[in-house]
This record gives C-alpha cells, structure tokens and sequence, in this order.
C-alpha cells in the first residue's frame, strides 16, 4: 500500500472542495471517483482523512472501479480506518451500481397517449370515493420519472398548491408533466375550476419551460382528456 503524510481533516478545508458540498453545490457529476468514495467513506484514520483514504484504496486496485467493486467485504477490512460498517456500505453501493445497470432502461414505461397515462394512473385514484390530485412526471423522452400526489379533498373537490408541484418537478428535472385527479361522481367532465387551474398550470409551466402535457380527469372507467380535446 502506498504512504501517505498526514493530511488536514475535511471539516477545516474550502467548503467548495469538500466532497459532500461540493456535490450540493456543484452537482455529483462534479465529483471525482474518489471523492464519491470519500462520501460513503465519511472518516478517515488519525493519519489519512477520508478522501485519502478513498485515493489509498483506489490505487491500489488501480483506479479501476470494475475491480473494486468485485473486492470481497474481508478484503476492504484489511485497510486501516475501514471497518465493517464502511465496508458494507462499499459493497452495497457497488451492488446497487449493479442492480440499476441490470434494470434495463425499457422496462420504464413511455406515457406518449392520453389512454397511457389513464392506464397508469386509474388503479390508483379510480375507485376512491374523494378527489386526489396527481401528476405524473416525465423526461424528455416521455419516460415516466414518477407520479405524485399533491392533493386530497373530499367528495367535490381538492385544493392543489402550483409552487409545490413545480417545486418537485425541479427536484426531478422533468421536463414534462401530465396532471390527473379524479371525480368521484362519476362523470369525467370538467368544471369551470378544473379548466382555470388547467390554465395556471400551464402558464406557470411556459415559465419554468416543463410543458404540462393533459390533464386527465379519471372517474370510474371513462376518462377526460384536456389534450384530446383541444383545450390545452
């Protein structure tokens, strides 16, 4: 293994140059391989702070992540400064990197119809006797990124707050929303309130450039689609 002279604990340097930080402030895509290690990591030992440790281990397997991530829970125990718990967290995020290469990008389903985005969202809203709002997150492909309840109401209706619906979206970098709620009454038309908070959706959606794609109103087993209709 290689020697390393003592090094000054993370904690007292340049906040931007913290690895942790740095990938709040500056994206994970900013970090090094090391530095993400360093992040699962944590600490270091009294002579090696964790980001030397993390460029200790890499080395010695080369830089090559392949490798490392193929190194047994007792073999990462042989290193000063990582006991069990580090390195089962090692071994576990290398296993999720795994599973998520292993789940195969087309088993996410494409929302690109109005009866597609029915289809998903009618098992979870269509048979409740009160109002959810939801809205189904996409790429930019259409891909679906996740669907979000923001709202439940009672028998008539449902308030639904724009700012933390857009404030998620972000979160998520969608580029695409599809807003959906149901009417218990059974009758999929919509009112006049559907079609004003149709209208500030997507207003405030040119604004922060995510393209809300339908409104769909589910009830029972028919469905109203904005789109379909012209009225987006």
């Amino acid at each position: 293994m290689m020697n390393y002279t003592p090094q000054r604990q993370i904690r007292t340097w340049n906040e931007d140059d913290r690895p942790r930080e740095k990938m709040l402030n500056k994206g994970i895509a900013a970090l090094s391989n090391a530095e993400l290690l360093a992040i699962l990591l944590r600490s270091g030992t009294r002579e090696l702070n964790a980001l030397d440790l993390a460029k200790q281990l890499l080395s010695d397997f080369d830089n090559d992540l392949f490798r490392l991530g193929r190194e047994e829970v007792t073999g990462l125990l042989r290193y000063k400064g990582i006991g069990k718990a580090k390195a089962v967290t090692i071994a576990a995020a290398f296993e999720l990197g795994r599973r998520r290469k292993s789940t195969s990008a087309e088993k996410v389903p494409e929302i690109r119809s109005s009866k597609a985005a029915y289809d998903l969202i009618h098992p979870v809203i269509g048979d409740l006797q009160h109002e959810e709002f939801w809205v189904i997150m996409l790429n930019n492909y259409n891909r679906l990124m996740g669907k979000y309840c923001f709202s439940k109401g009672g028998i008539t209706g449902t308030v639904v707050d724009l700012r933390r619906v857009f404030k998620r979206a972000l979160e998520r970098n969608a580029i695409h929303v599809i807003l959906a709620h149901n009417h218990p009454s059974g009758n999929p038309n919509p009112s006049e309130q559907d079609r004003t908070l149709t209208k500030k959706f997507l207003s405030a959606g040119e604004i922060l450039d995510i393209r809300v794609l339908d409104h769909i109103i589910v009830a029972e087993n028919r469905y109203f689609s904005f789109s379909d209709e012209g009225e987006l």
